[in-house]
């Protein structure tokens, strides 16, 4: 049999996995990435291509960039590839109909939840802020709603204490990878049939925003050590020290919820070599990695060092 004709869209780093698992299978043939087009990024806001651009340039398939799915022309060339596959990890926009129709065997989606819960943009962030035991990998055939599909195959994996939302974006981007090149040859061949998702159960995770990273020590401690986790690397939680003319922001970039000694929200209860003790609503939480805004990341020794900051004072 020749190989199954396959275009592959996505455009974040979650994707590339899973563009690498399908183009180091002999029974696969990708035939074009689509991807978001080249975006301003960094200070100078020089245009940037997207991850999965980048892991496409050592391949000899096409590289689409429409502005958006839905348009015809745009579609048109999807029709010239004539796929008999679409998969579709972390692409960024909902496809229409006559995209999501037109290969043989449809699109599969690779989304990093266990549908239903956690549908849309930020699935791993949400799951840690949420205090979730676990979450996953599920397999999708996509519909025109958001993440709605039939589910064709998930698994699970813990979330650690020592995770945070970068170290279970790698993880599950692995599994996904894996679990899609597994899932194809029997979606294709129909041996699997796609589960219908309950509505019992289902979450939308929003789209995080540089606002979500500031903390409020009103919040009980394991809630506010599951915002810093859940915010690396991007947008990162912070806090302000009062300094004069303006305030300082802080990024904390690890930290650890501690039970004892208890004080006033936002009060610096101890700064030492072992960490920053900042007292939360419920409990406190022991800074260990941090950087001022503009300065580089630090340990919380390497930060006191520099920077007096004694028990008493006060984050904002």
């Amino acid at each position: 049999m020749p190989p199954l004709r396959i275009v592959f869209m996505g455009t974040a780093a979650l994707a590339c996995p899973s563009l690498a698992a399908l183009t180091q299978t002999p029974e696969f043939q990708v035939i074009g990435a689509v991807t978001q087009p080249d975006r301003p990024k960094g200070r100078a806001l020089h245009r940037q291509p997207s991850p999965v651009k980048l892991a496409s340039a050592s391949h000899q398939f096409p590289v689409l960039q429409p502005e958006r799915a839905r348009d015809e022309s745009f579609i048109q060339e999807l029709r010239r590839l004539a796929p008999d596959l679409i998969v579709v990890v972390a692409y960024g926009q909902i496809l229409p109909k006559a995209i999501l129709e037109l290969p043989r065997f449809g699109c599969l989606n690779v989304h990093a939840s266990l549908l239903p819960k956690y549908r849309g943009a930020a699935p791993i962030q949400w799951a840690i802020l949420n205090d979730e035991p676990e979450t996953g990998v599920t397999i999708m055939q996509m519909d025109e709603g958001l993440d709605t599909g039939g589910i064709l195959a998930g698994e699970t994996t813990p979330i650690g204490s020592d995770d945070n939302s970068q170290t279970l974006h790698d993880r599950l981007a692995a599994i996904g990878a894996e679990l899609l090149v597994k899932t194809i040859p029997g979606h294709v061949a129909g041996r699997i049939i796609p589960g219908q998702q309950p509505e019992a159960g289902a979450t939308y995770a929003r789209k995080i925003t540089k606002e979500d990273g500031r903390l409020d020590w009103n919040q009980p401690a394991r809630g506010l050590w599951n915002r810093v986790r859940a915010l690396v690397p991007w947008p990162g939680a912070y806090t302000f020290l009062p300094t004069s003319p303006k305030a300082t922001l802080l990024k904390i970039w690890q930290a650890e919820p501690v039970e004892t000694p208890v004080g006033r929200p936002g009060e610096v209860l101890d700064a030492g070599k072992n960490g920053i003790v900042i007292g939360c609503g419920q409990g406190a939480v022991r800074i260990l990695s941090l950087q001022r805004e503009g300065a580089r990341r630090l340990t919380a020794a390497e930060f006191l060092a520099g920077h007096a900051l004694k028990a008493g004072s006060k984050l904002e």
